[in-house]
């Protein structure tokens, strides 16, 4: 089955994470290693349709493994939820002679993974998303990196709110899933964590701890806030007014997509990397490399999308009771 393959293309897809560039030379020298010719896609699908694709070789990946982004480039393509687009896609790598392709982005670019192994291209999936929030795995590349880029960025926040006894709302990423926003409740010590999957709107709450802190002596309140939730802005106008406390919002946005990636990042994508490739040279498609119980394993496609993932109960339970500083 491994001769099968010739030649393996790369692309990145969606959101760019940290991580992305070491998964990218992962990639292409595991392939090298093994004997196969490397296309990288620059621009995600939307390359792939327009055939933007470039030959790769092990100089072509070269001090790449400490940079944010990725040097393929990335896009959203909203053309890949159409069927004849997916054709399109399998047929420009037909074209360009790709017989395996891997695809490191989130859910959505699996997807297009996934109809274009229907058309007789191998694909394999890497999970590439700061939100940590593909259900097969519990390893996302781009996480580690990013929750302590927004980490690091609270801490500061909470200094300058400290000397000004304010409240500081900081909102951090995550659309659909609050695992930013969770893990830096827990590594920040933040006095509330407002997560999309467990969000109840009651501000009144929210007002009642800060007024509450306040008469107990406390100098800050931090809110960690997640992108889902938003309006960061107006909810701190509104909270000032119902507390007569100072409030301000910090948006800190993109900046948790970039950096140089953390050594976890590093050494988990580029094992995710050369998996990839072993699995499309055993002949191997339609599957998606996940991380679970400390092995990197692989998940059939249609499995890993029909998998549903939520916060951690217990993990969501202790981030309130330890920003508990209530004396008794």
């Amino acid at each position: 089955m491994a001769d099968n393959i010739k030649t393996i293309g790369v692309l990145t897809s969606g959101g760019d994470a940290p991580g992305m560039n070491a998964a990218i030379r992962a990639v292409v020298r595991q392939a090298i290693a093994r004997g196969k010719k490397v296309k990288g896609i620059r621009r995600g699908y939307a390359g792939l349709l327009s055939g933007d694709i470039i030959d790769m070789n092990a100089h072509s990946v070269s001090d790449i493994i400490q940079k944010g982004g990725t040097i393929l480039q990335t896009a959203r393509c909203l053309e890949m939820l159409d069927p004849e687009y997916q054709e399109k896609a399998a047929n420009m790598c037909k074209e360009h002679g790709i017989d395996g392709l891997v695809v490191i982005g989130g859910d959505g670019s699996f997807k297009g993974a996934q109809k274009i192994s229907h058309f007789g291209i191998n694909t394999i999936g890497l999970p590439g998303t700061i939100d940590l929030d593909i259900a097969c795995t519990e390893y996302t590349i781009g996480f580690d990196t990013a929750v302590n880029t927004a980490m690091e960025a609270i801490d500061k926040v909470r200094d300058t709110s400290t000397s000004h006894e304010r409240c500081s709302i900081i909102e951090v990423m995550g659309r659909g899933a609050g695992y930013i926003a969770l893990w830096c409740g827990i590594a920040n010590g933040a006095e509330d964590v407002l997560l999309p999957e467990r969000y109840d709107f009651d501000e009144q709450k929210l007002v009642n701890h800060i007024i509450d802190g306040r008469k107990r002596g406390k100098q800050h309140h931090i809110i960690i806030n997640a992108e889902g939730i938003g309006h960061s802005s107006s909810m701190a106008k509104r909270i000032e007014a119902a507390t007569g406390v100072e409030t301000r919002a910090t948006i800190l946005g993109h900046m948790q997509r970039g950096g140089s990636p953390t050594c976890k990042d590093r050494v988990y994508a580029s094992t995710m990397g050369a998996l990839a490739v072993d699995l499309l040279c055993e002949g191997k498609t339609n599957r998606v490399v996940g991380y679970k119980n400390g092995q990197f394993v692989d998940f059939d496609i249609d499995e890993a999308l029909a998998m549903h993932k939520d916060v951690d109960e217990y993990q969501f339970a202790i981030c309130n009771s330890l920003s508990n500083d209530y004396q008794h």
